[in-house]
């Protein structure tokens, strides 16, 4: 999920939009992989990763003129762990960490996205997480399948190891779903992780898209690449690349505190809403803005990042 930061060093090693000489650039990339911080089983550990950005700024302003000249308002890093540039999974934790003053000028590329939260500052580009094009592709199933699973979820309802009795992770939204919905024959959820999982997402109408410890989710990309209406739950939530996506026509939006009026939201939506969604949804332009792909092709995550950086330029 967190790959987007390896990519996008990648994807601008040889991109043209690239120039080794510093004084033509608008924007200087810092390659830092603060997610790559790993534990001994291989799990990102970002808690750390304060210590690692802070010790590269420090570099960078030491041995490198450009941040000086600008206190770094023309460097991005890619920060793509839950709480982007708070590096803390934990609100309460993140929130008290912050962002790092050294980052505070920079612009952050991020997967965390809320609106009014101290781990979003005025100069962050929300992206989606990573999501691997190529298996995704290979998943796919004929396109006039019937969708005959009305809501699909898969995934944790309750964080036994941090949180057991389930108010605080996801803020209860998902624990909610599971305590008002686990018998309802409308409702295909569950914490098992099938080998069908892309498939099943092909044959449903809707996608639960709760947040978890942030607000954002894969199985947004997921729902949006399988043609699965996202339904989003996650207040204040600020989603990727609105210019090229949008989402209010593709999605529906239910409130945190409204998640036990699940099944009536939703099964008052009119057919013809739906199927407009789902025409909108088959529009390969929003597919492949979701996705970075190997290699990269026009209109993919990679290119609305530079779109991103190229606004705030004309800006």
């Amino acid at each position: 999920m967190f790959a987007a930061e390896i990519f996008m060093h990648r994807f601008l090693l040889s991109s043209p939009v690239r120039t080794l000489n510093p004084d033509e650039a608008d924007w200087f990339y810092a390659p830092i992989y603060p997610t790559c911080d790993l534990t001994p089983t291989g799990l990102p550990l970002p808690f750390k990763s304060p210590r690692m950005m802070r010790s590269a700024v420090q570099l960078i302003s030491s041995n490198w003129p450009y941040w000086n000249r600008t206190e770094g308002s023309d460097h991005f890093f890619v920060v793509p762990h839950d709480f982007g540039a708070c590096f803390h999974y934990q609100e309460e934790k993140a929130i008290e960490r912050g962002i790092l003053p050294l980052l505070q000028r920079a612009t952050l590329v991020q997967t965390f996205g809320q609106r009014n939260h101290v781990c979003l500052n005025e100069g962050s580009i929300t992206i989606p997480p990573y999501a691997p094009p190529q298996k995704m592709q290979a998943r796919r199933i004929p396109l006039d399948t019937p969708r005959s699973i009305f809501v699909y979820f898969r995934g944790l309802f309750y964080d036994v190891n941090n949180d057991p009795e389930g108010g605080y992770y996801a803020r209860g939204a998902r624990a909610a779903v599971w305590e008002n919905f686990k018998n309802n024959p409308l409702f295909d959820i569950s914490t098992d992780h099938p080998a069908t999982y892309y498939e099943d997402m092909q044959r449903a109408i809707f996608c639960l898209c709760p947040l978890g410890w942030a607000p954002w989710s894969p199985r947004l990309v997921e729902a949006v690449v399988f043609g699965c209406i996202p339904v989003i739950i996650a207040d204040d939530i600020v989603l990727p690349f609105a210019d090229a996506i949008p989402w209010e026509e593709i999605g529906v939006f239910v409130a945190e505190e409204d998640v036990p009026d699940l099944d009536t939201i939703l099964t008052s939506i009119p057919s013809e809403v739906i199927l407009r969604k789902q025409r909108l949804l088959a529009n390969p332009s929003m597919k492949r803005a979701m996705l970075f792909p190997q290699p990269a092709q026009p209109g993919d995550a990679f290119h609305q990042i530079l779109n991103g950086l190229a606004r705030k330029v004309a800006a």
